[in-house]
């Protein structure tokens, strides 16, 4: 129950479901989710674990805010650990992975023209976990988990359609053409890119 929860929570906590401020009472939560306040109270430790939820002891817990000072270091270690995946994975990348690229990224574009954005960010989420996972190197897909958490929730509050994932879809076709010729060190270059310029217009919104 209490791993439920704190998925549960985590969900709506990066959705922006539960916004950042909100105040969260065991008591509420558990009639809400139908289960005992001791799994919620376990799972709202795990959550400021995360860092996605404060604690004042004994007062009150609160759906952290969002630092967007710290959001920029977040993104310059989560852009260097990914190229390093892209290193790792590089050698391993069949046509059977191009294509499978291919697919996320068109499906992020049919998910963008379709005006779903929820979806759109699950699909660019799922182009880069690719690409994590054909490292094959466990330790580092756990830091790109944890780091990535916090990146989902900043981009999941403050990009609309337009200003995010239309620049990633040409984005993500220039990491595939690089993988497909080979070219481990345009790859990096595009893979860095994407990142820089998704930072970018990051903080184009705080203007």
């Amino acid at each position: 129950m209490k791993d439920e929860a704190y998925q549960t929570l985590r969900r709506w906590i990066i959705a922006g479901e539960l916004a950042p401020g909100t105040k969260l009472r065991d008591q509420d939560l558990s009639v809400t989710l139908g289960i005992s306040r001791t799994p919620i109270r376990e799972a709202l430790l795990m959550l400021e674990n995360d860092g996605l939820v404060e604690t004042k002891a004994n007062r009150w817990t609160l759906v952290s805010s969002i630092d967007l000072n710290k959001a920029e270091e977040t993104y310059a270690i989560v852009s260097t650990l990914e190229c390093l995946a892209m290193e790792l994975a590089f050698t391993s990348f069949s046509d059977n992975d191009i294509r499978e690229l291919e697919n996320l990224n068109e499906n992020l574009n049919v998910s963008m023209q379709n005006g779903d954005r929820k979806s759109a960010l699950e699909i660019d989420y799922a182009f880069h976990g690719t690409i994590i996972r054909m490292s094959r190197n466990e330790e580092l897909q756990k830091l790109l988990v944890s780091l990535k958490l916090k990146i989902r929730r900043i981009e999941s509050h403050y990009f609309s359609q337009k200003e995010f994932l239309q620049p990633s879809y040409a984005e993500h076709n220039q990491i595939i053409n690089s993988i497909r010729n080979k070219d481990l060190q345009k790859a990096k270059e595009s893979l860095k890119a994407n990142w820089k310029n998704t930072l970018d217009r990051l903080r184009e919104k705080q203007i």
